[in-house]
C-alpha cells in the first residue's frame, strides 16, 4: 500500500516539473526583462509641453513634483466632474474649453493628472482657428503706446501660463491608441481593472526649487534660450578694405516660431513663409551681373530667437555696436533701410497675391521704398502681384524684428512686407497647426519676385531702369517648393537633397524651436552646438552670395587660405569648398545674460537699456527623460481581495499539507 502512495507521489511531482518545463508559444516568447515590458507596458509617441522660465516665474507644463504621474484616461467630453486625479483625452476643437474651465474651475482643475491632446486630422478639420500666443505678441517691446490693440484677435494666451500637470500632444497612431482607451475605460467604469497613461515630465527646475531663470541659471538647472543667426551679404563685403562707404539695405526675416508643444513648432506661415521667400531672392540676384557696380550694398539677415523677446535682432544690434568679429566688415551706422520680410504665405485676395507694407516713419528714405515696391509691383503686373500700404489706422508696425531696430533708434527707416493689414491673417499663430497647409508656394513666390525687384531697383538708383533689366529677375518656383518640403515638412523634410547638399542633418522632421544655447557663444561656433536649420541657411547663403574663384580649394579640411574665404559643404564629404563670401554666424540669446567661468550669469538691468529693462531673460529647464507609456492597473480595493484570497489559499493549502503528510506518515507505519 505505501510504495503503490509513494509511486503515486512521484507521479505527480514529475507531471508538475514537466508542466512547468512545457510553456506555451506566447511564453516562449517572452525570454527577457524587456520581452516582459513590452507585453506590459506601451510607449506612447508624443510632443511635450516643458517647463520654460523667465525673471519673473515660469510657464509652459511639469510633473507637480519629482515623481511620474499615474492616472487613468478619460475623455473630457464626458467628464463633468472629477472625483479623481485623470489623465484628460481632448481633441483640438475641445482644447480651448479645457483650458479655460482648468482656469476658471479649481476643484476640476486640481484633478487633472495631465492632458492628452488628439491631433488626428479629422480633428483638425473641425476647427477654424488657434492660437495659443497673447493677441498682441510681445508687446513690451512695441515702439509705440496702442499695446492694447489687437494684432492676433484670436490669441488666447494659454501658452504664456504655468501648469503643474504634463500635456503632450499625440500624433495620429497615438491618438487612436488614447482613443480606444479612454473608450474601454468608460465601459469598464466599474470593473477592478483601469488603462492607465503614466507621465514622466519631471523637470530639474521643479525638482531643484528654482522657479525663475536667475536662480536655475545660478544652480545649472536650466539653459538660456537661443541659438545661431546668420547675416550675408551681396556681393561679399571686403574685410580688409577701409572704404566701405555704399549704403547697406538690410533684408531680414526669422528662423524661428513658437508653440504650446515644444518640438511641434513648424511656423509655416509665421514665418517661415518669410525666411524662404528671402532665400528665394537671394537666389535670384545670385544670377544678376554688375551687383558690385550698384550704389548700395545688399545684407541679408535671418534671426533667431524673435519669438521670445527678439533675441537675434536685439543681439545682432548689440554686436554692431561692440563691433565684435561675429559682424565683422559690417558697419551699423551704414544702414539706411531695413526691410523686412514677415508672413507672406497666405497673400491672396480674389485671385490676386495681395501684399501690405507696413512702414515705420514718414522720411524720404521710406517713402523712396513704398515707390521701389510699387515699381516692383508694376514690373509683375502679368502675374497679378499687388502690394499696398498699410491702414494708417494701425497703430505701427505688426510684432516684427523691425520693434527692435525702431526701440535702439526710432529714426529707423523700415518696411515689413507681410500679407495682412490690420490683423493676422494666420489663424494658427504659433500653434502646432501652423503647418504646410496653411501657406501657398505660389505667394511665397511672388512675395519673393517683389522683394528682389525692389532691392534691384533701390540699389540701382536709376528712375530710368528698364524694365529688361528687372525682367531678368525671376524667382526659381521649384526652389521655394523644394524648400518647403525640406522645412515644413517631415517627408522627406530635413533630409531632401537640398539640404543634404550642404549639411549632414542630425534629423528629418524639422521643428523652428529656438531650442537652447550650449557652451559659450561664439562667432566661429562648434558646428555641433549649431541647430540643422542655422547651419543650412549659413551654407546656403554663403554659397549662393559668393563670387566664383578662378583656383577654387576643393578640400578646406585644413582650412583656407584666404581672410575673406569660407569653408562651404564641409559636413557632406568631409572636405567642403572654399568660397569668397561674407557670411556670418551671430550668436543669439538675451542681452541681459553674460557667459563667464563656465556659467550663466544674468546681469543688472541698465536704464538706459530700454528693450533690456524689459527683457523677460526666457530660460528652458533640463530634465533627465521625458516619455509617456500606458498600462493597465488594478482597483486597490480588489488587490486587497486578492491579498485577502491569497492569505486564505496559503493557510488552506498549509492545511492539506499538514492533514496529507500524517495521513502518509499513518499510512506508512501501518504498512
Amino acid at each position: 500500500m505505501s510504495k503503490k502512495l509513494i509511486y503515486v507521489y512521484l507521479l505527480l511531482l514529475l507531471f508538475i516539473f514537466q508542466f512547468r518545463l512545457s510553456p506555451s508559444e506566447q511564453t516562449n516568447s517572452m525570454q527577457s526583462v524587456p520581452d516582459l515590458q513590452k507585453s506590459m507596458y506601451l510607449i506612447v509617441d508624443g510632443y511635450p509641453c516643458v517647463r520654460l522660465l523667465n525673471l519673473s516665474g515660469e510657464i509652459g507644463c511639469a510633473n507637480p513634483g519629482r515623481d511620474k504621474v499615474v492616472s487613468p484616461v478619460i475623455r473630457f467630453k464626458n467628464a463633468n466632474e472629477l472625483a479623481r486625479s485623470s489623465a484628460v483625452f481632448v481633441s483640438l476643437d475641445e482644447i480651448q474649453e479645457l483650458f479655460d474651465r482648468i482656469s476658471n474651475d479649481s476643484s476640476f482643475a486640481k484633478n487633472v493628472g495631465g492632458v492628452l491632446v488628439d491631433a488626428r486630422t479629422n480633428m483638425r478639420n473641425k476647427i477654424t482657428g488657434f492660437s495659443p500666443a497673447h493677441k498682441f505678441p510681445e508687446v513690451e517691446f512695441a515702439p509705440y503706446k496702442s499695446i492694447s490693440y489687437e494684432w492676433n484677435p484670436i490669441g488666447s494666451g494659454i501658452m504664456w501660463k504655468a501648469y503643474n500637470f504634463p500635456v503632450f500632444l499625440l500624433p495620429e497612431s497615438s491618438s487612436q491608441i488614447m482613443q480606444e482607451i479612454a473608450t474601454k475605460n468608460e465601459r469598464q467604469k466599474n470593473a477592478y481593472t483601469a488603462d492607465v497613461a503614466e507621465f514622466d515630465l519631471v523637470m530639474q527646475t521643479t525638482k531643484s526649487g528654482t522657479r525663475d531663470s536667475e536662480s536655475c541659471l545660478r544652480e545649472q538647472t536650466c539653459l538660456p534660450l537661443g541659438g545661431y543667426s546668420v547675416w550675408s551679404s551681396i556681393p561679399p563685403i571686403n574685410s580688409t578694405s577701409s572704404n566701405q562707404s555704399k549704403p547697406i539695405i538690410l533684408v531680414v526675416a526669422s528662423m524661428d516660431s513658437a508653440s504650446f508643444f515644444r518640438d511641434k513648432s513648424l511656423g509655416a506661415e509665421s514665418p517661415i513663409s518669410g525666411l524662404i521667400s528671402l532665400l528665394a531672392a537671394v537666389d535670384s540676384l545670385s544670377s544678376v551681373d554688375g551687383l558690385g557696380d550698384l550704389s548700395k550694398q545688399f545684407v541679408f539677415s535671418v534671426f533667431t530667437g524673435e519669438a521670445w523677446g527678439y533675441l537675434g535682432s536685439r543681439r545682432f544690434l548689440l554686436e554692431l555696436d561692440l563691433q565684435s568679429d561675429s559682424v565683422n566688415g559690417l558697419n551699423g551706422t551704414q544702414i539706411e533701410m531695413v526691410i523686412e520680410i514677415g508672413s507672406v504665405g497666405k497673400g491672396f485676395n480674389g485671385g490676386n497675391k495681395t501684399f501690405f507694407a507696413h512702414t515705420a516713419g514718414g522720411s524720404s528714405t521710406t517713402k523712396e521704398m513704398l515707390n521701389a515696391l510699387k515699381h516692383a509691383q508694376d514690373s509683375l503686373e502679368s502675374k497679378n502681384v499687388m502690394v499696398a500700404t498699410a491702414s494708417t489706422t494701425n497703430p505701427g508696425v505688426p510684432p516684427s524684428s523691425l520693434m527692435a531696430f525702431l526701440r535702439k533708434n526710432s529714426s529707423t527707416s523700415g518696411i515689413v512686407l507681410e500679407d495682412f493689414d490690420t490683423a493676422f491673417a494666420n489663424k494658427f499663430y504659433h500653434s502646432h497647426l501652423d503647418d504646410m497647409s496653411n501657406v501657398n508656394s505660389s505667394a511665397i513666390v511672388a512675395a519673393a519676385s517683389l522683394i528682389a525687384r525692389t532691392l534691384y531697383i533701390l540699389a540701382s538708383g536709376s528712375k530710368n531702369l528698364s524694365s529688361s533689366a528687372l525682367s531678368a529677375i525671376n524667382v526659381n518656383a521649384s526652389l521655394v517648393e523644394e524648400m518647403m518640403g525640406c522645412l515644413l515638412n517631415c517627408d522627406p523634410g530635413l533630409t531632401c537633397e537640398l539640404v543634404k547638399n550642404y549639411i549632414s542633418p542630425t534629423a528629418s522632421c524639422p521643428s523652428h524651436y529656438v531650442g537652447v544655447v550650449i557652451g559659450e557663444p561664439s562667432s566661429t561656433p562648434y558646428l555641433g552646438y549649431v541647430n540643422d536649420v542655422s547651419r543650412f541657411i549659413w551654407n546656403f547663403l554663403a554659397d549662393r552670395t559668393s563670387i566664383p574663384m578662378d583656383n577654387a580649394t576643393y578640400d578646406c579640411s585644413k582650412g583656407c587660405s584666404n581672410k575673406d574665404e569660407l569653408c562651404i559643404k564641409a559636413e557632406t564629404n568631409g572636405k567642403g569648398v572654399c568660397v569668397i563670401s561674407t557670411t556670418r554666424y551671430v550668436p543669439a540669446y538675451s542681452t541681459r545674460l553674460k557667459f563667464e567661468s563656465g556659467m550663466w550669469n544674468v546681469l543688472p538691468s541698465n536704464p538706459s537699456d530700454t528693450m533690456g529693462m524689459v527683457d523677460p531673460v526666457w530660460t528652458e529647464s533640463n530634465w533627465d527623460a521625458i516619455g509617456l507609456r500606458v498600462y493597465t492597473v488594478q482597483d486597490a480595493t480588489f488587490d486587497r481581495l486578492v491579498l485577502l484570497g491569497g492569505i486564505g489559499v496559503t493557510i488552506l493549502a498549509y492545511l492539506a499539507i499538514v492533514i496529507t503528510r500524517a495521513f502518509i506518515t499513518k499510512a506508512l507505519k501501518r504498512d
